[in-house]
């Protein structure tokens, strides 16, 4: 018989300071609405520091890549991909995800899927596509949460939304730092319009047919001037296993789960519990199936249904801001992390403590960094205080 696990969550508190300063520890929790504080610089040290490579043998993909007939791997997914896709940055695109709106188009192209619940109890999508070249469209778009404004900055990406909640996103995405192509509505400074437009879908809400175009997004990138290279500085958002390695090998005494469930069965405090999402882990190919209202999630352009090399709970404390129910999550500082790979159940935490440009880490319980299989990977923002419903067999 299959053994329903129950995922608790360690001690976790937050960081004075730190917008969405999640689960960092031994602080009250503080109001998420206020920017992240510079962390100080480290002192110099002679002490050397192992990379991740150099912790796990030859088993993980270098952190120096190299190119290999005009291919190089991703940073997003560690596979071979052309070398001017895998040097270019990304874009991260607001995507409804409430049965009204389904189904979705291109989604299932993206490398990274970041969910997260939103007012009204129901999650929305960040889709992070590197590999967009032979798209036409991604849609419908949504509006714009600052939580996900921030989780994009950390992967380097051009931000895409139809909307924003404008109270708590209107400064933020409207910063220099933040490179964004906005449909023209109200709040947004420097519009893209040439991005987007409306799709006939008979049946559907005004709201579920607004569309990013991809030949309109590149126009629009032009023109505001906004680069396809990652800076310099770039840090990776996982440590892949290397070519022919399986990352569960590195965790053979770990739990298995062939189901995840990030809201459970029990309620919808959470957020996830509207439409009950999960994840079948298949053995045969190594890969996390994802189901939702009781059938699958498909892409419309071809019926496929939606499937992923790693599933990710990152736990973070979350408040609710206002009449209007709009959410709050802490994306910055640490929190309890737990990392689905290979049919394995990896515990440990997720770090981000170096601003707004690098992206959350994943570590072991060991303080490792967690190696993650080659493939795509959804990340579901679990809203630390309703954690309970997070369950897994």
């Amino acid at each position: 018989m299959k053994k329903r696990v129950i995922i608790t969550l360690l001690a976790a508190a937050m960081t004075a300071g730190l917008l969405a300063g999640c689960g960092s520890k031994k602080e009250e929790k503080q109001n998420l609405a206020v920017t992240p504080i510079e962390t100080p610089a480290a002192e110099e040290t002679t002490e050397e520091v192992e990379t991740p490579e150099e912790e796990a043998g030859a088993g993980v993909i270098p952190v120096e890549r190299e190119i290999k007939d005009g291919k190089m791997q991703s940073y997003l997914t560690g596979e071979w991909k052309d070398e001017a896709v895998a040097n270019r940055r990304p874009i991260a695109v607001m995507i409804p995800n409430n049965s009204p709106a389904m189904p979705q188009y291109g989604i299932s192209k993206a490398s990274i899927v970041y969910e997260a619940p939103v007012e009204g109890r129901i999650t929305r999508l960040m889709a992070v596509f590197e590999d967009f070249d032979d798209l036409d469209r991604i849609g419908p778009i949504r509006s714009s949460r600052d939580y996900f404004v921030y989780v994009a900055m950390g992967y380097e990406a051009i931000y895409c939304n139809w909307g924003l909640a404008r109270p708590y996103v209107e400064e933020l995405i409207n910063r220099d730092t933040v490179q964004n192509i906005s449909a023209p509505v109200e709040g947004i400074y420097n519009p893209a319009p040439e991005a987007y437009d409306r799709v006939s879908r008979p049946g559907y809400a005004t709201e579920f047919t607004g569309y990013l175009f991809i030949d309109g997004m590149k126009k629009a990138a032009d023109r505001l001037g906004y680069t396809w290279e990652y800076d310099d500085a770039y840090v990776p958002p996982f440590t892949f296993a290397a070519d022919g390695v399986k990352a569960e090998t590195s965790y053979e005494d770990a739990e298995t789960a062939v189901k995840i469930m990030p809201g459970g069965t029990e309620g919808n405090k959470g957020g996830y519990g509207a439409y009950n999402p999960y994840f079948e882990y298949h053995e045969d190919d190594g890969l996390y199936y994802r189901y939702q209202d009781g059938k699958k999630q498909v892409d419309e352009i071809d019926g496929s249904q939606f499937a992923v090399s790693n599933v990710v709970f990152q736990y973070c404390h979350g408040e609710v801001r206002d009449d209007h129910d709009y959410l709050a999550f802490g994306v910055h500082g640490e929190g309890d992390a737990i990392v689905f790979t290979g049919g394995k159940v990896i515990k440990g935490t997720w770090k981000r403590y170096d601003g707004d440009a690098t992206p959350a880490k994943f570590y072991d319980e060991n303080d490792q960094e967690i190696i993650f299989n080659q493939g795509k990977t959804w990340i579901c923002n679990i809203w630390e205080e309703y954690g309970e419903y997070a369950v897994y067999e």
